[in-house]
């Protein structure tokens, strides 16, 4: 009697093979569904387990379907090497140029030239045209006081009958640097082959005026090339740290060197894996960097004039975040966020004041912010989140105490703004208006990838990891985007300079400065 095809060992083996591939699949959109529905997971961390699960269901898919399949062994072992040398031909083929924020890597031939920048070099001049009407200083990171918030212009947001006017864009070298301006001189750095450069241009037209070099390079496939601190322009001087540590005076009207010192071999100091980020802080007469040296050498001041090294104080290595000076109790000090804490330093000696534990391996990216009533906020990514800590101040002794901790905002590359009460920032990548009172969320809404978000009352101007540019209300009742504009294009994780009505922007590839329309009644 022979077999009933419906009913034989074949048929057996096929509804089995079918219900394992059901099975497989129920069980990958399962994890992937718990994956995405996590709560408050970090995006890096979704993307990096959605791939790891999708490989292992295909593989496992592979397996069966290899084990499964009627055919003989030598056309299975051929079609396995066909394969594998598929996969090493890829690898031959493609090469990683960067990844996103959420370390999502961007593949492109291994022949490719990188992508070109818009517009050509621009010349050397010798001197500067005359500033233009409207602008406005913004000597260090974060602008005047180092917050990322300015007290003018009076923003348009008529975007639609005055959209921004392009004044410039140009072509500029690898970094992560943003824009520091004084008297019409716009300076940043970049790097150019197996140089880091110290660059300064006119405000008005873009034209390099002249240059400084440093035979060094950084690079990383993760973190990129060239450097990521940004100029401080104090007393005619440009003051700058380079990726490797090297800290540079350099003269504002010609780049000609004042001193140089390299900070980590002055403190030993290891490099951090990204580079060394610390913008450098001048107060008084002080260069003040967060040099990351074992041995009481973290913070560090040098003499302005001179480079010599004045004070050290504080045991924790660096992070990425730079120093800010704030006054606490009436107190002027130098906030610091490092790798495993957050503390107050003494400007003119470098004693460290007060000090609280800040954990996690990872990169400290965002600057601490300074709230009323002698608080201080905190936030990080890779899971740590934010907390807001009281800090103390009674019979000459220092005290900080943490008032509350969440997972509502966790800043990764972006600062937080601090506005009529309320806290803004980009929590991963989505915007996030926070009551600080309590740590709890307003409302969290609006995805602009790993960008830079910069506080002009009332306005928030996000520049989004697209290179976009939004005008947001900050507003804690919702998100309200009143206009957006495509200012330069790849991946942007630099922050803004708006020099009064003039937006400065660049990436690792390209920069361009933008005249903002005002409201009439400003003053520009």
């Amino acid at each position: 009697m022979g077999h009933d095809a419906t009913t034989g060992p074949g048929s057996m083996r096929r509804r089995i093979g079918r219900g394992l591939l059901i099975l497989l699949l129920i069980a990958t959109a399962a994890c992937l569904a718990l994956i995405w529905t996590a709560r408050d997971a970090m995006r890096q961390q979704q993307y990096v387990q959605t791939l790891l699960a999708l490989l292992a269901a295909t593989a496992l898919l592979a397996i069966g379907v290899f084990i499964g399949w009627r055919a003989r062994w030598r056309t299975k072992f051929t079609i396995a090497v066909a394969a594998l040398l598929l996969l090493v031909v890829a690898g031959a083929l493609l090469r990683i140029e960067g990844v996103s924020g959420d370390l999502v890597p961007r593949f492109v031939w291994r022949w490719s030239a990188p992508a070109p920048a818009a517009g050509p070099d621009p010349l050397v001049v010798p001197s500067p045209s005359a500033p233009p009407s409207g602008l406005a200083d913004y000597p260090q990171f974060l602008g005047p006081h180092r917050r990322a918030t300015l007290t003018g212009p009076r923003l348009s947001s008529d975007w639609a009958g005055r959209p921004p006017r392009l004044c410039w864009r140009i072509a500029i070298g690898a970094g992560w640097s943003s824009f520091a301006v004084r008297d019409g001189r716009a300076v940043t750095q970049e790097q150019e082959g197996d140089d880091e450069l110290v660059t300064c241009r006119d405000v008005a037209t873009g034209a390099l005026l002249w240059r400084h070099r440093d035979r060094v390079r950084y690079a990383s496939t993760i973190a990129g090339i060239g450097p990521r601190a940004t100029p401080t322009l104090e007393h005619g001087r440009v003051y700058t740290m380079g990726a490797t540590g090297l800290l540079n005076c350099l003269d504002l009207e010609t780049g000609s060197r004042h001193f140089s010192v390299d900070v980590l071999k002055d403190n030993d100091a290891p490099l951090n894996e990204w580079g060394t980020s610390g913008s450098p802080l001048v107060v008084d007469d002080r260069v003040i960097v967060n040099a990351g040296g074992p041995n009481g050498r973290s913070l560090v001041a040098y003499d302005r004039h001179t480079g010599t090294r004045l004070w050290a104080g504080g045991d924790d290595r660096a992070s990425y975040s730079s120093p800010l000076i704030a006054d606490l109790h009436g107190v002027r000090q130098v906030l610091i966020l490092n790798h495993q804490s957050l503390a107050g330093h003494a400007p003119d000696t470098g004693a460290v004041l007060w000090s609280h534990p800040w954990p996690g391996d990872q990169p400290k990216v965002s600057q601490l912010l300074v709230l009323p009533g002698d608080r201080v906020f905190a936030s990080s990514s890779y899971g740590v989140g934010c907390a807001l800590f009281q800090v103390g101040h009674e019979a000459g002794a220092w005290s900080i105490d943490r008032t509350w901790k969440r997972m509502t905002l966790k800043a990764k590359f972006t600062n937080t703004v601090l506005h009529e009460g309320f806290i803004y920032g980009l929590d991963e990548s989505v915007l996030v208006c926070l009551d600080p009172e309590t740590g709890r969320r307003r409302w969290k809404k609006g995805r602009y990838g790993h960008g830079q978000v910069l506080l002009v009352p009332p306005w928030l101007l996000v520049v989004a990891e697209s290179g976009e540019v939004a005008l947001v209300e900050a507003s804690p009742d919702q998100l309200v985007e009143r206009a957006r504009f495509q200012a330069i294009t790849g991946k942007t994780w630099n922050h803004p300079a708006l020099a009064g009505r003039f937006l400065l922007v660049r990436n690792d590839r390209e920069a361009a400065c933008y005249e903002l329309p005002v409201e009439e009644d400003s003053g520009g």
